[in-house]
This record gives structure tokens, sequence and C-alpha cells, in this order.
């Protein structure tokens, strides 16, 4: 099978773009081809295959002008003609597409009666904004009182002019019907379907296949005696709830990997309240120095306060093989089953995550259950040959149906 996969950024930015690479791998190791649809950067990656590259466009720093091209680019879709010609796909898997590459792309690929699947990684197709968060806290504006909400809030980076094309750029995709010319949506979270359902996203059809990590190397198992916390320093992500939390547990240790505006904020926390013997900043790690912390911890900690749709944290510490607590949130508690291989607590709440952390300091005969059944059910549900076999159903029937 011939397969294009497309993405906005061809480097790693976030979730969908490891997404987009480790997909790529995967249907290489069992024998697809596969070529890659992305936007001209300085740090994009070198993969050996076919590539194809539109102008970059700089959201921060375009022009006027440029901005028009983020709802439908004319010279996008020449490019995407010209790689459907080159490339002959059997299918169109995309990503993160909106903005940078524009409708235009779907456009090309429904001419020429090409299959077309999108990952949905975020909820850009309901939240002009993308991730329904407005001054660190959550936001459902564009749902119950309508896409404007976006501007009078100037949601995109308080931009007028970025909220504006976000709002223009939604009222487009919905006049136009650009979501129901993809034959399918995988969403990576039953609470991300809810969401856009929710939303009133006109689509032909939404199926929950959550993200995959690939099985390490088998490493040594330690029961530690930290918490471990990694991610980005900010507002959204709860830190500053975890840190008080770990204030409230007498002797209690936490390890914070990660970088973000929040840094300062938890550094004034940890010596106003002199926690500097017990709360350790490390910054920014690279991926195996995270493997590293996680394989030595006793349990990670995931405390959003904001949607999450399919955490990378949590898969990759289910897949090393250690207990997780997460809050209520989003699609935390689909990965994370209550006492069974962590637990959960109330959304926003200090207290319940207190007690919470106070069993897996406590209990070493719960850590070692929790971990045992974290590793059990990534290789049953989050493994890479799971995921291979869920897409393939979805691949084969669209490709058949387009045959017949």
């Amino acid at each position: 099978m011939r397969i294009l996969l497309v993405n906005k950024f061809h480097y790693l930015r976030g979730g969908s773009e490891k997404y987009y690479f480790e997909l790529a791998k995967l249907l290489k190791s069992h024998g697809h081809t596969v070529a890659f649809f992305s936007m001209k950067n300085e740090n994009n990656i070198k993969t050996g295959d076919r590539e194809y590259f539109v102008d970059e466009i700089d959201m921060n720093t375009g022009s006027k002008f440029e901005a028009l091209n983020v709802i439908y680019s004319k010279k996008n879709k020449a490019l995407m003609e010209k790689a459907l010609e080159e490339f002959k796909p059997d299918i169109v898997h995309i990503n993160n597409f909106q903005r940078q590459l524009s409708a235009s792309i779907i456009d090309a690929v429904k001419e020429k009666n090409i299959p077309l699947i999108m990952t949905a990684h975020d909820l850009n197709s309901i939240c002009p904004a993308s991730i329904m968060l407005y001054n660190g806290e959550v936001c459902e504006d564009c749902i119950t009182k309508g896409y404007t909400s976006c501007i009078k809030k100037k949601c995109i980076k308080n931009s007028m002019l970025k909220s504006v094309l976000g709002y223009i750029e939604k009222k487009y995709y919905d006049l136009h019907k650009m979501f129901c010319k993809v034959d399918c949506i995988i969403s990576p979270s039953e609470f991300n379907k809810n969401q856009l359902l929710k939303g009133k996203l006109k689509c032909n059809d939404i199926t929950v296949i959550h993200n995959f990590v690939n099985e390490t190397e088998k490493t040594d198992y330690t029961l530690g005696d930290c918490a471990f916390y990694f991610g980005r320093l900010s507002r959204e992500k709860g830190i500053l709830n975890l840190v008080e939390a770990i204030n409230n547990i007498p002797g209690a240790r936490l390890i914070i990997a990660g970088d973000g505006p929040e840094r300062e904020n938890i550094q004034a926390y940890i010596k106003e309240h002199k926690l500097e013997n017990r709360i350790n900043l490390l910054g920014y790690l690279n991926q195996n120095d995270i493997r590293e912390n996680i394989r030595k911890c006793r349990f990670v900690t995931v405390p959003s306060i904001c949607f999450e749709n399919c955490p990378y944290s949590i898969l990759e510490t289910m897949e090393i093989g250690k207990p997780i607590i997460g809050s209520k949130i989003g699609g935390i508690p689909e990965l994370v089953k209550d006492d069974v291989n962590g637990y959960t607590y109330a959304y926003d709440c200090v207290d319940d995550l207190t007690d919470k952390l106070k069993i897996l300091f406590e209990n070493d005969e719960k850590v070692n259950e929790f971990s045992n059944n974290s590793k059990r059910l990534y290789k049953e549900n989050y493994s890479a040959e799971a995921y291979y076999n869920k897409l393939m159903t979805v691949y084969n029937k669209y490709i058949n149906t387009d045959k017949e």
C-alpha cells in the first residue's frame, strides 16, 4: 500500500509530529511505502522517503497577504496535485493541516477520488484556538455561545487578527463542509470524539483509536521513592496543584522535568515553603533521560486542568510499567484505570490529589500491582502492533469501498 502522510510541521514539535513520524516507521516496517507532505522549515527532519514541502507560513511574522492563504491556498493545492500525480497513493492520511497547509489540499485529494483519513490530534475543527482553553482555564464558549467568542476574547495568542482569521477559517470549513470530504476521522480518545459531536461537527465517520508507542528494550524494574512529572510547565498542566499537594505530604519527593512559563512560580513556591530538598527541577530532558527517570521513579503524575486528548506521557509510562496518578479530565481517565494501573482524582482538586499521592507513597504493594497492570494494558491496547491492526481495518474499509 502507498500512503501519503500529511502534517503541517515536519520536525518534532509536539504529539502530532511524534505520531506522524512514528506512524511512518510503523507502516514501513510492515512493507508499505510512505511519502510526506508538509511545510518547509530549517528544522525539518530528513526521512529518506519522498517528501513534498509547501512554502513556510509563519503565523507570527507573516504578512496579511500570507494570512489569507491560511484559509485556502491555490499554490498548496497545486503542489498536492503534483504529489498525488507523482506518488500515486492508495490513501492519504492527514494530521494537523489547518492554516499553514489550508483546506485546499483536501479538495486536491477528493478531486482525485483518493480515500482520505484524518487523525484529529486537537479540537481545531470545533474550536478556532484548537484546545478549548482561555487564560489557562477550560473554555467551551465556541460550542455554547458561538464562534464569535473567539474574536471577542482574542483567543488565538491574544491577537485580534489571528482570532478573526481563525473565525473566518472555521466558517469557511462549515460552509464548504470540508470535514464531510474526509472519509473517516480517527479520534485518539473517546473524549475528543464526544467533543467533536458536541460541537456538531459535520463529518462522515469518527472512529476512536488511541495512540501508540513503540515497545523498547527491556529495563530493570526499580521501586523508586519519588513522584515524577515531565512536560510543559504551564498553568493548564496543573503543575502548581502538584507542587502544593507534595508540600502537604511530609517527606514526599518530586522530580520535575520540563520548562515553561510557570517555572518561576514553581521556584518561588519551593523557596517560600523550603522544599529545596524535596522538589527537584531538572529543566528540559531528552527522551532517553526521561525514560530513565520514569524507570527510577515510584509513579508518574499527570495533573492537567485542561482537556488532554491521549497524552504520550501516560502511554510512555505504561510501556515502561509504572503507575500513573492523573486528573479526571479529557482523555486521561480512558488510559488511567482507577485502582488498576493508577488513580484518577477530581479535576483541579488539590485535596483529592494529595490523598491519592499518599496512597502510592506509602503502599509498595499497590505500586507493584499497578506497575504490572500498566505494562499489561500497554501490550493489550497501546502497542504499535495493536494500533497497526486497528488502522488497517480503517484503511482497508475505505480503499475497498473505493474500488467497488
